[in-house]
């Protein structure tokens, strides 16, 4: 990410914590633009941009009502129904494009022997990112802010794996997920070290649709266990592949948004900026 982009992340990011922290107050665009130092067109050009939204609607998609809201929608054949429209439904796209498939038991004890992992440092709209690579797909992808402690932390999910910085055209393709026209994405093909409840939590989370909420207990009961809320919260919280299998998509009961294995704040722009691009239709 260029020293500039960085510099427009971070306004928009500490634009969107004023708006997260202050909703009650309904800020106006002049207000969260002096927090950020800019002018009031300025500010809103450079949010538009970024969201595809103004700040005033960007503020309602970042609501606890509007969490509330999406949570209510949710119904009981969801985790069914989500592959049902093709390319039909644009909400439902990034989900579609997206299919796991889980290491070998041999590959999954030996910490990645005889695996060559290419890994590449790209830029996202929500701050600088590593991705990886085996020969079958996305293995790894995550933000990160300095280069050394990224390695650090690839290396520690495959420690016999062999690394490789360069990009290929599997990670080209998963990072087009980040650009607004979806119609021409290829499929995206993830190949991840897990367990077998791991492995079946994260294809759970592809269920819910790009747009939409779930809850903890409410995966815990589609994939059958509605007992293991706990046990499907540290699953969630062990993705190893932001974005892609949408963890961010997962928050308390009660619409609060709950943690995120990359920050807190984070989730609330990539919830936001989610909603934007399904609804920007209904800006008025």
């Amino acid at each position: 990410m260029s020293t500039q982009n960085q510099i427009d992340y971070h306004r928009i990011a500490k634009a969107i914590e004023y708006i997260r922290t202050h909703y009650q107050f309904q800020p106006g665009l002049e207000e969260i633009a002096e927090n950020v130092h800019l002018s009031p067109a300025h500010f809103q050009k450079m949010f538009t941009d970024w969201a595809g939204t103004s700040p005033k609607k960007f503020l309602q998609f970042i609501s606890l009502e509007h969490a509330k809201n999406l949570l209510k929608e949710e119904k009981a054949s969801l985790f069914d129904a989500a592959y049902e429209t093709g390319l039909s439904s644009t909400s439902r796209l990034h989900d579609l494009f997206v299919t796991i498939e889980g290491m070998s038991p041999a590959e999954y004890k030996n910490g990645g022997k005889n695996l060559d992992i290419n890994y590449h440092f790209s830029e996202s709209p929500f701050g600088n990112i590593m991705i990886a690579s085996t020969e079958k797909g996305i293995c790894y992808m995550a933000f990160e802010i300095n280069k050394e402690s990224a390695l650090g932390n690839l290396k520690a999910q495959f420690p016999n794996a062999s690394f490789s910085e360069k990009q290929d055209q599997l990670q080209r393709n998963a990072l087009s997920i980040f650009e607004k026209d979806w119609t021409r994405l290829n499929n995206i093909k993830l190949h991840l070290r897990g367990t077998d409840f791991q492995l079946k939590v994260w294809k759970s989370l592809l269920s819910i649709p790009m747009g939409k909420l779930s809850t903890y207990g409410n995966l815990a009961s589609k994939i059958e266990n509605p007992k293991a809320s706990r046990a499907v919260g540290t699953a969630i919280g062990s993705n190893p592949v932001a974005f892609l299998i949408p963890c961010h998509r997962v928050i308390q009961a009660s619409g609060h948004i709950g943690g995120y294995r990359w920050g807190s704040e984070r989730k609330q722009l990539i919830l936001g900026w989610e909603s934007s691009h399904i609804y920007s239709g209904d800006e008025n």
